[in-house]
């Protein structure tokens, strides 16, 4: 007689608690960016993730900003491109990822040479592009696409100078670790050699193929906390696994008592856990709230990277609308979605203005369960609205250390005296005057202000977001940057 295995059960909220500490967002912005604040915080989750799209702020300093609050975006790039604290690699997709993972990363470069076969006949056609690329970088140091732009004939091509090949051959280079990024000019990457960029750090302590795996496996389930087989292939997905692959070395780290299986008593299925993160499970299934404090996340946040994760965990269906037709957007173009308590309780449609240092909030959408203040769908306390509307307009209204906490909130326009922010409404006929009213749907409240809205605005319009259906509260105002 076979006797069934019983395996260990966690409730959904203590996988969703134990996921926002392993995503440093238990207690978001209560402390500032330090040096090893900074390096525990990519080591445990892998990596943060870097994306081109600017309408408001490069994706990776928002990830920072949304964990520390306010910090200098300048020492961030002297801790990347100088220290070298972390380094650019692909994990998730372009990301930052610890130094301290070198030894695996070289791993994946190697076998990239390999595993890429899609190379091949780029690789025939183009070798001496490749070649010259790479003795130019050791030749000449840092270099990036725009070096090797050259004068054309018009209608002409410019051979194996043209701009494509060359941009093909630096990526071909830095993803088998002959070069690295050494920094960014206006976002634009500029490579060296890697042994330059790392003197010390090229021995020969390249781990195998077989402790790769299993490195890979253990740092996307120590970031998730439990996961499902799924969560595993979408987190860190580079490099893409075979499924049989994947299972395979899953059932040789089980058989090895490092991976458990476990039950999640809400959501039925086949889920996994790091051996030693089945006390931190219990614990966090004993705490009376998973999280405090209110933040605002990147759309390539690493919380997300899995979007049904983000539903099975949260009930948040989120989805990135860029490369969205206009009409056909829900939310917006470019939404950050809004964590309270541990709770994503809706999503801001926003657009930096940095000629006048000002950010534009288009469009302030929150889930029907929280605009008519019921529980949480994935379990949870009901939330406070009143409280919540605080902590998202002290959040916007965050500063620059220093900053004189009566200007929080308000517009600072060229060559202007900065006031501090009215907290009384003006009155009706003013330039300022908030005015409320319903457009042709019927779930559609527009609130709009001329002039700059302050954090007090923000939460006295708390009630505006009582409804029986999902309302969209639009706020078209301007505040500073909060991550200046």
């Amino acid at each position: 007689m076979t006797l069934a295995v019983k395996h260990p059960v966690a409730s959904l909220a203590a996988v969703r608690a134990l996921f926002l500490e392993r995503q440093h967002l238990a207690r978001p912005r209560a402390a500032g960016l330090t040096e090893r604040r900074l390096t525990r915080f990519v080591e445990d989750v892998g990596g943060i993730q870097m994306d081109s799209i600017n309408v408001l702020e490069r994706a990776h300093y928002l990830t920072v900003w949304s964990r520390f609050g306010p910090y200098d975006r300048a020492r961030l790039d002297r801790l990347v491109y100088e220290r070298r604290l972390l380094f650019e690699y692909w994990a998730h997709a372009a990301c930052l990822v610890p130094t301290t993972t070198l030894p695996w990363w070289r791993r994946a470069m190697l076998d990239y040479r390999v595993r890429h076969t899609g190379w091949s006949r780029w690789l025939k056609r183009n070798a001496r592009v490749l070649r010259e690329v790479e003795a130019a970088v050791r030749a000449k140091g840092p270099m990036g696409n725009a070096d090797f732009d050259a004068p054309r004939s018009a209608g002409r091509r410019g051979g194996w100078w043209d701009w494509k090949p060359v941009q093909h051959a630096f990526h071909y280079l830095w993803m088998t670790g002959a070069l690295t990024v050494h920094s960014r000019r206006h976002f634009h990457k500029r490579f060296d050699l890697m042994e330059r960029a790392f003197p010390d750090g090229l021995g020969d302590d390249v781990v195998s193929a077989e402790a790769f795996l299993r490195w890979h496996l253990e740092r996307s389930l120590h970031a998730l906390g439990a996961a499902t087989e799924t969560d595993l292939a979408r987190y860190l997905s580079f490099p893409r696994l075979l499924l049989s692959v994947r299972r395979a070395a899953l059932r040789s780290m089980i058989d090895r008592g490092e991976v458990v299986e476990i039950g999640v008593a809400e959501s039925p299925g086949r889920w996994l856990a790091l051996a030693r993160d089945l006390p931190a499970l219990a614990r966090a299934g004993r705490q009376p709230t998973t999280s405090r404090g209110t933040t605002l996340l990147s759309p390539f946040d690493s919380l997300l990277w899995h979007r049904d994760r983000a539903t099975r965990l949260f009930g948040f269906d989120y989805r990135i609308e860029v490369y969205t037709p206009g009409p056909r957007r829900v939310h917006g173009y470019y939404t950050l979605p809004l964590l309270h308590h541990g709770q994503l309780i809706g999503r801001l449609d926003a657009k930096a203005h940095r000629a006048e240092r000002t950010l534009e909030i288009r469009h302030a959408h929150f889930e029907p369960w929280f605009a008519d203040a019921r529980k949480p769908p994935a379990g949870g306390d009901r939330l406070d609205r009143d409280e919540a509307l605080a902590g998202l307009a002290q959040t916007l209204a965050s500063r620059r250390p220093g900053a004189d906490p009566r200007l929080a909130g308000h517009v600072r326009g060229r060559g202007a005296r900065e006031r501090p922010p009215r907290d009384a409404a003006p009155s009706a006929g003013t330039a300022g005057a908030p005015a409320a009213k319903h457009g042709a749907r019927g779930d559609q409240l527009n609130v709009r202000t001329v002039r700059a809205t302050s954090p007090a605005f923000i939460a006295r319009n708390a009630s505006l977001m009582s409804s029986s259906r999902p309302r969209r509260l639009t706020i078209s105002s301007s505040m500073s940057l909060p991550w200046r």
